[in-house]
């Protein structure tokens, strides 16, 4: 398997809401790269994104500040379930903890 196909679709720059809107549903990564937090977690997300290819996307932040103000995000990572580009449930890091697998897996387990 491929580098590409076994990770999230990942937006930088150019993310914009119209973007996530325009999915039916949608699982969304928000992390920084100078985070370990979000590092720990990348393989987590991208192991679970290998199932669901179409509906998880991972936004680096670090290249677009203004999403996280959009969503009001603080901590790195977070992950947003979206319906119809509507936030239906958020999943926040904890300072100095991050995400784990099992959270991952109680947000997914709502779609």
């Amino acid at each position: 398997m491929s580098a590409a196909k076994s990770k999230p679709k990942k937006k930088g720059k150019g993310t914009s809401a119209d973007e996530i809107r325009n999915k039916d549903k949608a699982l969304v990564l928000f992390y920084a790269t100078w985070c370990p937090f979000s590092q720990r977690f990348l393989p987590i997300f991208a192991e679970y994104s290998r199932s669901n290819p179409e509906e998880c996307l991972s936004i680096v932040v670090d290249d677009n500040p203004e999403i996280c103000e959009d969503y009001s995000i603080e901590y790195y990572p977070t992950v947003i379930l979206f319906r119809k580009g509507k936030v239906s449930k958020r999943l926040d890091a904890k300072p100095g903890v991050g995400l784990d697998r099992k959270q991952l897996e109680e947000i997914a387990e709502s779609w």
